[in-house]
């Protein structure tokens, strides 16, 4: 339960955190650009915000696709999030390829490309 005065961080989830995290309590979902996420982002202090998934590809995303600058967030597994608490959720999209080009990668060894991933981000408020 959240303390008086006590500012509650920002929360980094994926689209498995915010499956565990809805189902407990009323939130408002909000489409957010990558250009709003990188400046709500931005806004906070490396200490106000933790990140609540280490998979890899969605760091990615966060870092060089969105070009926010990694800092050294506390990572943590979510168990709720508090009324008053915002999120940015950083979902992934996966189609099956149209096209199955074929590349030849290091070492000459073949490789068929078989999906297609997108991401887009959500923020996600705990109402109540």
């Amino acid at each position: 339960m959240q303390k008086p005065n006590e500012i509650l961080p920002l929360l980094l989830l994926d689209d498995q955190n915010i499956l565990e995290l809805s189902d407990q309590g009323v939130f408002k979902c909000s489409r957010l650009s990558f250009d709003e996420a990188k400046a709500i982002i931005e806004m906070h202090h490396t200490n106000d915000i933790v990140c609540c998934f280490t998979h890899p590809d969605i760091e990615t995303i966060i870092f060089d696709y969105l070009h926010i600058q990694k800092r050294d967030y506390s990572y943590i597994k979510p168990e709720k999030m508090e009324p008053g608490q915002d999120a940015i959720a950083f979902k992934l999209y996966t189609t099956q390829s149209e096209t199955k080009p074929i590349i030849h990668a290091e070492g000459g060894i073949e490789a068929k490309k078989i999906q297609n991933i997108y991401v887009y981000c959500q923020l996600f408020s705990r109402i109540e």
